[in-house]
């Protein structure tokens, strides 16, 4: 169960999780001597280290760690806030700390708010849509209790207060679509609706977050077009249509910490940054989503000590993506207008393992993105050209960790091999695999567990994230200079439609 992990969390966190340490140290002369001694970094070398039964040990630990959470969540987990959370953070503190002197670590704490649905039900007339989801982070019904009230359909696509007419008593009914889940909710609650309910006004079913909590927030649901058109056609007709609704959930503030680690070696002022996040869903481990990106960074950073480096390398390991990039938000909004221009690219490592894997790179344009992003995803997809191997491009829209260093000036990018998209046909023809199923059939589930890891796409992917370490901590030549920290093209590019893996509006 590995007790011990929970210790140096304490320690590092503490009551106010206020324990910084600094970000940079410059390298004393007995350390450049001791650089001196070991050969430049190559990506031959660095990929020659990177083995499967190394990573599946730490996967191994991994779960052992999740299983700290079963004492509050019933089933292992590593959700902030939870012990295996805290266990999460110690394993790669202390072991980036067991590396010696090779880099500065530092925990970096900041507020996030965490919610979770114990149990909810939605009943439409005398039907329960099968498509109902509380929204993440949904506030429970009053006092945890059901709420009963006939069903109201919401002008329009409920973005202005004009849309909602007295709703005192009742549960709205509101479609998706220009403005985010959370404001609908709101505007639904200072209406005096008892539960709001979003359906989707794309095929298919819904989920996602009502974001920031409002004290105006009230409970809310999401269903899908086809089981919402039935009740909207009786509403429309003027037929009366009761409902019921209750959710028992907290939305709690609490207290986490990114893990950041820089080598001491190395030019501060142009510095190669990579991360994944610590963080799992409430509902599962997270082997795969993503401790396959966190212990590939872990084992990186570990095998990178054999070498000397001309340009820093930075590793993050991000508290609070499953809640929504927090850890990484967090990280770029305090950074200095200086200290954002020492950061020459960011990579992010997110589900590196998935059974059902596709070759997966983010179409990462400098048309629409910080100049420098395209360069390095043209890095990615000549290494796989390079083995022979397929690849396939995915939207660059906001679902990771990369967001904010985008949104912040910063060159961008990253590698994949899918979560709860369908591998299509000619992807099984390119990959293998199960054409029609889930690249990550346990995608955000109690079975991402040690067996929903594919060791083979895992350890090819990990050489990959070493060989873009290695490029560039050897040089940053023909690498676009940045110039700027403001990235004007990229809100355009982003309009919102995901902020992480949940979607916002």
């Amino acid at each position: 169960m590995a007790p011990s992990y929970l210790s140096l969390a304490f320690l590092l966190l503490g009551e106010s999780f206020a324990s910084q340490l600094p970000l940079f140290e410059s390298a004393s002369t007995s350390q450049i001597h001791l650089a001196a001694k070991k050969e430049l970094v190559s990506s031959k070398s660095l990929q020659d280290s990177i083995h499967a039964d190394s990573l599946f040990e730490r996967a191994k630990t991994l779960y052992s760690i999740a299983e700290l959470g079963e004492g509050e969540y019933n089933h292992p987990t590593r959700v902030i806030g939870s012990k295996g959370h805290l266990g999460t953070i110690d394993y790669i503190y202390s072991t980036i700390a067991e590396l010696g002197d090779y880099y500065v670590l530092s925990n970096q704490s900041f507020p996030a708010v965490v919610g979770n649905v114990y149990e909810s039900r939605l009943v439409l007339g005398s039907e329960v849509p099968v498509s109902a989801i509380a929204m993440s982070l949904t506030p429970p019904t009053t006092g945890k209790e059901p709420v009963l009230g006939p069903l109201a359909l919401v002008s329009n696509v409920g973005c202005s207060a004009s849309d909602y007419p007295d709703l005192s008593g009742k549960i709205a009914l509101i479609s998706r679509g220009e403005c985010p889940f959370g404001t609908k909710s709101a505007l639904a609650g200072r209406a005096g609706a008892v539960a709001a309910v979003v359906y989707n006004n794309e095929k298919g079913a819904l989920g996602g977050t009502l974001g920031t909590p409002s004290p105006d927030h009230v409970a809310t649901f999401s269903i899908s077009d086809s089981d919402a058109a039935p009740h909207i056609k009786k509403l429309k007709n003027g037929e009366l249509v009761e409902a019921s609704a209750y959710i028992d959930a907290i939305v709690e503030s609490i207290e986490t910490t990114n893990i950041i680690a820089q080598t001491k070696e190395g030019d501060p002022d142009n510095c190669v940054m990579l991360g994944g996040h610590s963080d799992s869903v409430a509902e599962g481990p997270g082997i795969n989503d993503d401790g396959s990106g966190s212990l590939t960074l872990l084992e990186v950073a570990t095998q990178l000590t054999n070498y000397h480096v001309n340009n820093c390398v930075r590793f993050a390991w991000w508290a609070g993506e499953e809640e929504g990039l927090l850890g990484s938000d967090y990280y770029v909004s305090v950074l200095s207008p200086e200290e954002n221009l020492k950061i020459r690219l960011f990579m992010d490592y997110d589900m590196l393992a998935s059974p059902n894997f596709a070759y997966q790179v983010y179409n990462a344009t400098n048309a629409v993105n910080p100049v420098g992003s395209e360069e390095l995803r043209d890095l990615y997809t000549e290494f796989y050209t390079s083995h022979g191997l397929n690849f396939t491009y995915i939207p660059f829209d906001g679902r990771s960790d990369y967001d904010a260093f985008i949104r912040h000036g910063i060159p961008g990018g990253g590698i994949a091999t899918g979560a709860e998209g369908v591998k299509t046909e000619a992807e099984q023809q390119m990959f293998g695999g199960i054409a029609g199923d889930w690249f990550d059939p346990c995608y955000h589930q109690l079975c991402d567990n040690l067996a929903n890891l594919n060791l083979t796409a895992w350890e090819l992917n990990t050489k990959l994230v070493a060989h873009s370490v290695a490029m560039y901590a050897q040089s940053f030549d023909g690498f676009p200079k940045r110039t700027s920290f403001e990235a004007a093209a990229v809100p355009d590019a982003l309009p919102g439609k995901y902020h992480g893996h949940q979607l916002q509006l």
